[in-house]
């Protein structure tokens, strides 16, 4: 881009890393809605809070109330909400923050563009992996049964296409395991890597 350019601080992210004690990545969650990423990632953040580890976490309806609140769910308006979210994760990982992103982020190309963005050094897929029908009964929020109706247009998993992983660094099958035991799993996942 002509007349804009990178402005190089002092303190990197090497700094904060050493400052917090433990390495900045971002953790990706995926899976349909409500599969339970956000339940567990709040569960993971707390215990990341005791063992004083720097977190934030980006939360797929959160951030559409916000920086997102004019994309919809059309094809296009999905890829975009996900590269927006891959390039406030890539600022967070430079801030020195575990980063836990909740996003249902149906595509995998999506999602591998956001790996791509980071570094795959930087990018651990948690694929939180529960069926349609477990999901539908849960329905936590209405969507599946006003997508059902009509009401919901591109309802991932109703009208829209689900991508799941083919290779996850973590699955989480919320139909055998409870909220957790799913979060000590994504915890313990997690400390390895700090």
């Amino acid at each position: 881009m002509n007349n804009i350019f990178l402005e190089k601080y002092n303190i990197d992210r090497v700094n904060r890393n050493k400052l917090n004690k433990h390495k900045s990545f971002v953790i990706w969650f995926t899976g349909l809605s409500g599969s339970g990423k956000s339940t567990i990632a709040n569960i993971v953040e707390r215990e990341l809070y005791k063992l004083k580890v720097s977190t934030f976490i980006l939360d797929g309806d959160n951030i559409r109330h916000g920086l997102n609140k004019d994309l919809n769910f059309s094809i296009e308006s999905r890829k975009e909400n996900i590269r927006r979210i891959g390039e406030v994760s890539k600022l967070f990982i430079d801030a020195g923050l575990v980063t836990l992103a909740t996003f249902v982020s149906p595509i995998i190309k999506d999602r591998e563009s956001v790996k791509n963005l980071v570094g795959a050094k930087n990018f651990f897929e948690i694929y939180i992996k529960t069926s349609l029908n477990k999901c539908e009964e849960r329905d936590t929020k209405g969507l599946y049964k006003k997508a059902r109706l009509g009401e919901i247009k591109n309802m991932t998993g109703i009208t829209s296409p689900y991508e799941a992983p083919i290779k996850p660094d973590l699955e989480i099958d919320t139909e055998v395991m409870d909220k957790y035991a799913s979060a000590k799993k994504v915890l313990n996942f997690i400390k390895s890597k700090l």
